[in-house]
């Protein structure tokens, strides 16, 4: 599906110190209790479930494979949910529709892709163009 919405560009850069403060300010109320506040996700997120069956929150910080998604996935996912994207999924990655409008999730993924290193980041911004 497509993003439409004012004012909205992809690719989401990491260059405005506002926006990855900002961006840092929403990370932390909104994704670091299952994210971790280092973005370093939950540990053994690849090979074990919780106790509930489901995945596990993976890092952000550009270890996991965050980076291999365009923007307009990541935006969906943090605004809708996996569960609302993707059929059958297994995990608690709920859309954050109610919470966070686009710019906020536009400054949450600034903040993120501000722990990237810069090949990854680069191979991100190339992908979302």
């Amino acid at each position: 599906s497509t993003l439409a919405y004012s004012n909205h560009h992809f690719p989401i850069t990491r260059d405005n110190k506002e926006a990855v403060a900002l961006g840092q300010k929403l990370y932390n109320q909104n994704c670091a209790s299952c994210h971790q506040a280092n973005l370093a996700g939950q540990k053994d997120w690849k090979t074990k479930l919780d106790s509930d069956g489901q995945r596990l929150a993976p890092p952000l910080n550009g270890t996991g494979h965050t980076w291999h998604h365009p923007d307009a996935m990541l935006h969906e996912v943090i605004k809708y949910g996996y569960a609302n994207i993707i059929k059958n999924y297994k995990g608690k990655m709920m859309g954050f529709a109610d919470v966070l409008n686009d710019k906020d999730i536009d400054h949450i993924l600034t903040y993120v892709k501000s722990f990237w290193d810069d090949d990854v980041y680069q191979h991100q911004i190339n992908i979302s163009k």
